[in-house]
């Protein structure tokens, strides 16, 4: 069975996938603006549309388009600016 993971009232939805590599999401974001925490490092792919992102630890806002990805450190928060609907791919290490 295939779970569904649904944030911010239905505006941030991903699948989970488990694969020989470990647990992945892809999902898909709606404009606006959301902040996260993470248990475990994660990688986050840029599938489709644009992220705009906040890392504590860089103290800055970074733009990432298709093809382009970021890690985000373990037991952390970041935040995302979404301006139009954006796919991503999300890795658990």
């Amino acid at each position: 069975m295939v779970k569904v993971n649904e944030y911010f009232d239905g505006k941030v939805k991903s699948l989970v996938v488990n694969s020989n590599e470990g647990k992945k999401t892809v999902g898909v974001m709606e404009p606006g603006e959301y902040e996260f925490d993470t248990d475990t490092r994660e990688t986050m792919s840029v599938l489709a549309g644009a992220m705009s992102v906040y890392l504590a630890e860089y103290d800055e806002w970074e733009e990432f388009g298709p093809g382009s990805s970021f890690d985000v450190p373990a037991k952390s928060k970041f935040k995302i600016k979404i301006a139009m609907d954006t796919a991503y791919l999300c890795e658990y290490k």
